[in-house]
């Protein structure tokens, strides 16, 4: 989709279509088909319509850049996805892509991904600085089904929060503008769209005619990635992403590379540490904390949480609730500009005799530090190189959980200490 006019980037260029919009010397639009070609898909057709004539004169027939490029140009604007059903060709699942969007990434373990679920469509999920003024996607996630496993992620969409619906903690799970469409999700929009513009029925809108309607089918699903992703929208993402392909950022954290990560403990370290903490409202940051993890944000690491919760296995705190407060500690995270990339937990505890025990999860596990389960299942997750990763924790479990999954360094941090995750992760950057 290659029409954006760009109004909110209008300071940079206004005279050439938002995807064409230069940086470090070429297109947006691309580096995404230099992306599309790395990864084997070469049949792309471009919409346009906006200055589309631009587009075409730089691109033609994609010969010159190693694709084959057709076009559909709309001679009225026909929302973000009106175009999709007046085109014939798509019998098959297809690529959907926003050409304004800056990115690097795996698409063939994407389209794995999508296979794997027999989606109507999969979603590109992703964290970022700013989940407050993003769309984000709420997913399934199951307790453990086999005694001693971790909870499951079943990555099935069940609710879709646009920025302007009310929020109180969510998920930093932002959706990305990329997705894999079955024709059958078209095919179900056709029987059953009524416009929400009688005057312009064939203007369909992606999100709100397409996608979001379906999610009570359980044919939609997210697909979460911490590859680059960086939607352009205002100078300053320009800029910040322009020092990021100076730096070589986007190709770097293509899952096709190995990546390296900072794991961090949770309680101590990232939150105060108040015994077993058992509801939302007593989470609160350590003065220091986020600005460490927006560090390591900025940085060529992976911000990665290992975190032992047992309070679930003593029936103290339900897998409810721990969502919750991971929610509310992901929300004022993203007030500071910071986020992680994936959070794991272990809800096991050996220890017997407590009132309200869960048998299942009396039991024992790989995952519960000292032991590397989380650490392990994060590296195959996301291609880690645990070698040239560290883990920063407030205790010897968290140090010897580093040690035995082979990071580079294990560090202990003082507990509660204020800034010391931050002085600790300055110090280690600045190396």
């Amino acid at each position: 989709m290659a029409g954006g006019k760009g109004t909110r980037i209008a300071s940079i260029k206004n005279d050439v279509p938002k995807p064409m919009i230069e940086i470090c010397g070429k297109p947006i639009l691309e580096y995404q088909i230099d992306n599309l070609r790395q990864c084997g898909l070469t049949d792309i057709t471009l919409v346009i319509g906006h200055l589309g004539h631009v587009i075409k004169d730089y691109f033609g027939d994609g010969q010159r850049f190693g694709v084959n490029i057709s076009y559909f140009e709309e001679d009225h604007p026909l929302g973000t996805a009106g175009a999709l059903f007046q085109m014939p060709e798509l019998t098959d699942d297809f690529l959907l892509l926003c050409g304004d969007v800056m990115l690097d990434v795996d698409f063939e373990k994407f389209i794995r991904f999508h296979h794997e679920h027999q989606a109507w469509a999969s979603l590109v999920a992703h964290p970022n600085g700013h989940p407050f003024d993003s769309s984000l996607l709420v997913t399934e996630i199951l307790p453990p089904q086999e005694k001693g496993g971790l909870p499951i992620e079943t990555h099935r969409v069940l609710q879709w929060m646009n920025k302007e619906d009310e929020r109180i903690y969510y998920r930093n799970c932002v959706n990305a503008g990329i997705e894999i469409i079955s024709p059958k999700l078209l095919d179900e929009v056709r029987q059953h769209h009524v416009p929400r513009h009688p005057e312009t029925p064939d203007k369909i809108d992606l999100d709100r005619d397409v996608l979001k309607p379906y999610i009570s089918s359980g044919m939609i699903f997210a697909y979460p990635t911490p590859e680059y992703i960086k939607d352009m929208g205002t100078p300053e993402r320009f800029h910040e992403t322009e020092r990021d392909i100076i730096n070589g950022k986007p190709a770097a954290r293509n899952l096709r590379n190995r990546q390296k990560a900072i794991f961090l403990d949770r309680d101590g370290t990232i939150n105060v540490s108040k015994g077993f903490l058992l509801n939302a409202e007593d989470f609160e940051l350590i003065e220091g904390a986020a600005e460490a993890i927006h560090q390591i944000n900025l940085s060529e690491y992976l911000a990665i949480v290992v975190t032992n919760q047992p309070q679930i296995a003593r029936g103290e705190c339900t897998f409810d609730e721990l969502q919750r407060i991971h929610e509310k500690m992901e929300t004022e995270l993203g007030l500071h500009g910071a986020f992680v990339d994936a959070i794991y937990y272990c809800p096991h505890h050996t220890d017997k005799g407590f009132e309200g025990e869960l048998p299942d999860y009396k039991c024992d596990c790989s995952c519960r530090k000292p032991k590397p389960g989380m650490l392990l299942q994060a590296a195959e997750d996301f291609n880690i190189d645990l070698s040239q990763s560290y883990m920063i924790g407030d205790g010897w479990r968290d140090v010897e959980a580093g040690k035995a999954a082979g990071c580079k360094e294990s560090i202990c941090i003082e507990a509660n200490e204020p800034k010391a995750l931050y002085q600790t992760i300055d110090k280690m950057l600045s190396k």
